[in-house]
């Protein structure tokens, strides 16, 4: 991360998101932190103009080489600190690759074995699995005079 982009990052504010396709998961092992050698699905920190939408679409591809596009609002977390958003993200197109920096590997994981495995964290299988059952809050268009505002409903 450049100097330049590390101030302009918003530290409170975070997405990330669940990438299924043909049945597996897009998942990257962590290289740094909490999560480190953890499956985790991909995300980042939103940086300052942007909305929670574009930093899963620039994150994801920074980091693991794939487009995809937000869709469904599967969750959120809340803290006295910061707020983390997690979305279904649409397949678009890309061939997995790590970053070499924040994740040393990206891959294709069936759904099934996802959710058993040990290096998978709670908090990434449980979006799993809200995924895969395909609720969430959808991107509701509304009228409005203030551009810029997204709302989003429970489907």
């Amino acid at each position: 991360m450049t100097k330049e982009e590390e101030n302009n990052t918003n530290w409170s504010q975070s997405v990330a998101g669940v990438c299924i396709k043909d049945g597996k998961v897009l998942l990257a092992r962590h290289t740094y932190g909490n999560g480190k050698g953890m499956l985790i699905i991909p995300g980042g920190y939103v940086q300052f103009g942007e909305i929670p939408q574009e930093t899963l679409v620039r994150e994801y591809l920074e980091e693991t080489g794939v487009t995809v596009k937000a869709a469904k609002l599967l969750g959120m977390r809340f803290s006295d600190k910061d707020w983390y958003a997690v979305f279904a993200a649409d397949y678009i197109e890309g061939e997995p690759r790590s970053d070499g920096d924040e994740n040393s590997e990206v891959i294709w994981m069936p759904v099934e074995e996802a959710l058993k495995d040990p290096t998978v964290p709670g908090l990434t299988k449980t979006m799993i699995e809200k995924a895969v059952k395909g609720n969430g809050f959808e991107l509701t268009p509304y009228e409005t005079k203030t551009p810029g505002r997204h709302l989003f409903t429970l489907n």
